[in-house]
């Protein structure tokens, strides 16, 4: 199939449907809204950083592109979507990840939604927006308009935004290749529903803090999740990891993966950040270098 096919098909399937707000019922609401966005006034992909906003559900939301120099609008790049904390912005996850210099490095695009007051409507946190449906809408802008690889699409977030990459996971199916949590959880909201599990491969790598308040909750969460898609752990193997780390790896009968950095000394952070309020430079590892390397062996 040819690189266009693989855009027009992605743009379909995005379009199929859009998942309804977390307001406790057991089926997602239906939106009306058409979930491929128009072009915006001024909109011109190119190399840099793009702040944009789109009409949605009657309300104007903001969202930031940010494209590496050697973007030239015609080569697919990978698409790597990154959500912040509450409240929070794109401004704030993008130097507490220090993503666009990684992206700058290693030649990915980055899209950074912002929430509705500063939240993302996950899974136990925060508002009641259709933001499954605004992020479908923006993924499929980014495969139509900024030439985004369809089959390397990604997504990470933290606290909040780390909650949504695991609602994206199995409420986008066939769009995620893998996402990255950190410090965020599978647990509160549609994630206590026993069918509430991907429909298709979709690899986790994630951040745990011993020190998180939300520890205990990340930790049945990921139970869950590998009793639901029958993740059988590997053997540790590997290096010692700083401050009592471990990493633990499980392969999942889907054919995904799931890797847990588990950080003793942590509390509610991402590791390896040098700024931001969440940044944690003395964690041990570096969550930005290995969610990359991560993403990079891990295309659909």
């Amino acid at each position: 199939m040819s690189e266009l096919r693989h855009a027009i098909a992605v743009v379909a399937l995005l379009a199929a449907t859009v998942a309804g707000c977390d307001t406790g019922s057991t089926g997602p609401a239906v939106s009306t809204v058409s979930p491929v966005a128009s072009p915006e006034a001024g909109e011109t992909p190119a190399p840099g950083d793009h702040r944009l906003t789109t009409s949605w559900n009657g309300k104007n939301r903001s969202f930031v592109v940010h494209a590496p120099p050697s973007y030239d609008g015609a080569t697919p790049l990978p698409l790597v979507v990154t959500m912040h904390f509450f409240p929070g912005d794109a401004a704030g996850i993008a130097t507490t990840t220090g993503m666009n210099a990684k992206a700058d490095r290693e030649g990915f695009l980055v899209l950074y939604p912002e929430g509705f007051a500063g939240g993302v409507n996950a899974l136990s946190c925060c508002g009641s927006e259709d933001d499954v449906g605004l992020i479908k809408t923006l993924v499929a802008r980014m495969v139509e308009r900024w030439h985004a690889d369809p089959k390397a699409i990604f997504a990470t977030g933290i606290s909040n935004g780390g909650d949504m990459a695991y609602r994206l996971a199995v409420e986008m199916p066939g769009v995620f290749a893998a996402i990255a949590p950190v410090s965020g959880g599978f647990s509160g909201g549609r994630a206590s529903r026993a069918d509430f599990r991907p429909t298709q491969p979709v690899s986790v790598i994630t951040f745990v803090g011993g020190k998180d308040r939300h520890a205990a909750a990340f930790e049945s969460g990921l139970t869950a999740w590998q009793e639901r898609l029958s993740c059988t752990p590997a053997p540790a193997a590997g290096p010692r990891l700083p401050n009592g780390g471990t990493r633990s790896v499980a392969a999942c009968a889907d054919g995904s993966e799931l890797v847990v950095y588990r950080l003793p000394q942590m509390g509610h952070s991402w590791p390896g950040a040098q700024q931001g309020t969440l940044a944690d430079p003395d964690a041990g590892v570096n969550a930005t270098d290995l969610i990359w390397e991560f993403f990079r062996t891990h295309r659909r």
